[in-house]
């Protein structure tokens, strides 16, 4: 019928105005479910009486598809008014769950009306002790809730730690992979030898461990330190990254969640053995007064099909997603190879192995897995998010995880987030050993034709410095154009995986007009926009990229780029891009790749017109 309006719409230009209108009534009559924070789930769920929940709402979506309800033929929307809806799970969206092309579902927040979705608790009933506050942890659904992240009126406050200023952090003194040890100076560590949770969050080249301190022995003016399992093993059996030792250049750490580290004001502490709170307020708060958040659940909106019967065409409109935890490091650390990806199993093999495809050989194993994100899409089709906030969140935004086609992110602003603003695509199965080729016999695996566009990426990376504005891993046709994205730990962009020449199912990615600037802010081995493995048909062209951070205690201060072909990036063209100098990298590179016009003598349009552009559609 659209294709009908059209032609006619081509051929009587007069009647256009009377098109338009039939268009945006057949738009208006797509079946409207409601949902208030005062409505309740039996009700109808019309605007009069709407649900109370969203998943009332999505399933009573769900009964109409099912039912094939008269009406349904042009979409279903599911309306939902201004408030915060609160979860003690994540939404569900099955296969069932799915609109078609023709009658798309989406969820969408009422024009002009702050829809949040939170998977937060309010903290209430201070009482002042000298200079802290402190109150009893409400329970969650039944069962005490421990966090890693607070809010104060939408500031994320500071778990305690020994350094304000990172310039400041002491370094290690020895590495001692055989005991398991890190031998650090005793002035470091001397305030918590009877902590019983504290944790050493550790630099190492383009990553950092969380380690959850298990032992300190003082030996004068140096102090062996011991860790929990598994990261222990893993942290001193893994071979890339490690920690550094040498003149100048020993790796810095700090020391996080004690109650003896709590001294500065916007400083917070869990006790989990009293379960008591302690709050060190900024001058002019007031914790009874103040809204105070802490997470408890990593995960908010769950769309998982199979390959067979994927999700489709579901789209999420106008809704902030907010307050999410990951609790992996409190439990069993976290041991990260690149990106965020940490390593269940990792170590250096001898001898190497000998590699085809002209790769380098391989001095080491790894397997990894993939941290918890606010929404994880896996085996879909056309899921899209158009003019949503990702903010407060415990560790990565959004998640195409596996086996998705299509899907559109635009105008969007992902910031406060822990880890990746935006990851697409696998890094390798659980299973699959992470240097291997990912090159699975079902193509439908590969994340195929995301569109990523005019989003806003700011702050994100704020608590694991490894991670990345968008991480695309293994990817075909995506295409990444005009976002802007600063305050970036790692890196901007990051493209591709695998580390090895040997083709693979990447091809035809694009990376267009983005603008990147103040990253680098933790890690080194660094650049704006970053790739990896063979990718024919790439092209990464009129990009802005600038204003890199020179943080004093990286690994290495001259290993910073502003564009980055890492290992095995192959077939890949460069062209076009705007840095305000000429310095790039092109390491261990396999054939095709192509170089050209790139530096600070590009075409100034290029700069003006990197970024958000209000005609991306």
């Amino acid at each position: 019928m659209f294709k009908e309006i059209l032609f006619h719409l081509a051929k009587a230009p007069f009647r256009g105005l009377g098109v338009l209108l039939l268009v945006a009534s057949l738009h208006s009559n797509a079946t409207e479910i409601w949902v208030s924070t005062t409505g309740n789930d039996r009700a109808n769920g019309t605007k009069e009486a709407p649900k109370a929940t969203l998943a009332s709402a999505i399933r009573q979506a769900r009964e109409c598809r099912r039912l094939n309800t008269p009406g349904i033929e042009t979409g279903i929307q599911i309306m939902i008014k201004g408030g915060v809806y609160a979860l003690y799970e994540p939404l569900f969206l099955r296969p069932e769950d799915s609109g078609t092309a023709q009658s798309p579902t989406t969820i969408e927040g009422v024009e002009g009306e702050k829809v949040t979705i939170c998977g937060g608790v309010k903290v209430m009933n201070w009482k002042k002790s000298g200079k802290l506050w402190v109150t009893e942890v409400p329970s969650f659904n039944g069962r005490p809730l421990d966090f890693r992240q607070l809010w104060v009126n939408g500031r994320k406050a500071v778990r305690a730690r020994d350094v304000v200023d990172f310039e400041k952090m002491y370094r290690i003194i020895k590495n001692d992979p055989v005991h398991e040890i890190l031998w650090v100076p005793t002035v470091a560590i001397k305030s918590i030898l009877k902590a019983p949770y504290a944790e050493m969050v550790l630099h190492e080249m383009w990553c950092i461990a969380n380690l959850r301190i298990k032992s300190i022995e003082v030996h004068g003016d140096s102090a062996a330190v011991r860790f929990q399992n598994p990261e222990s093993k893993l942290h001193f059996e893994r071979y890339w990254p490690r920690p550094m030792i040498g003149k100048g250049v020993n790796s810095p750490f700090y020391i996080t969640n004690a109650l003896e580290l709590l001294d500065q004001p916007g400083e917070w502490f869990h006790d989990i053995k009293t379960n008591k709170l302690y709050y060190f307020p900024v001058t002019g708060e007031n914790p009874n007064q103040d809204e105070i958040i802490v997470p408890a659940i990593e995960t908010l909106v769950q769309v998982e099909g199979t390959l067979d019967r994927p999700v489709e065409n579901v789209k999420f409109k106008n809704v902030t997603f907010s307050h999410t935890t990951w609790m992996r490091p409190s439990e069993k650390g976290h041991v990260p190879l690149q990106a965020g990806m940490y390593a269940t199993e990792a170590y250096r093999i001898d001898p190497q192995i000998v590699r085809g495809d002209n790769n380098n050989k391989l001095d080491n194993q790894v397997w990894l897995e993939r941290a918890a994100a606010a929404i994880t899409v896996k085996c879909s089709n056309a899921i899209d998010f158009d003019n949503c906030k990702f903010e407060h969140l415990g560790y990565s935004g959004l998640d195409y995880a596996y086996g998705d086609r299509g899907g559109r992110v635009q105008n969007c602003t992902f910031t406060d987030i822990a880890g990746n603003g935006i990851l697409v695509g696998s890094v390798s199965p659980p299973a699959y050993e992470t240097h291997i080729p990912y090159v699975p016999q079902d193509e439908r695996e590969i994340c195929n034709g995301q569109q990523i566009s005019n989003n806003l990426i700011t702050d994100v990376t704020n608590e694991d410095w490894g991670c990345v504005g968008i991480c695309a891993g293994y990817v075909s046709n995506i295409n990444i154009e005009h976002n802007d994205i600063s305050e970036v730990s790692y890196m901007g962009i990051s493209l591709g995986w695998g580390w090895n020449q040997t083709f693979n199912r990447m091809h035809n990615n694009r990376v267009f007009a983005n603008h990147i600037w103040h990253y680098a802010k933790h890690m080194y081995d660094v650049a704006g926009i970053y790739t990896l493995g063979v990718q024919p048909k790439t092209v990464i062209s009129r990009n802005y990229v600038h204003d890199i951070y020179h943080p004093g205690y990286v690994h290495d201060p001259e290993h910073w780029f502003y564009l980055y072909t890492d290992e095995g990036s192959s077939y890949i063209t460069v062209k076009d891009n705007f840095t305000e100098g000429v310095k790039f990298l092109q390491n261990s590179n396999g054939p095709g790749n192509t170089w050209e016009n790139n530096g600070p003598m590009v075409n100034d349009s290029i700069k003006v017109n990197a970024g958000i552009s209000r005609s991306v559609h």
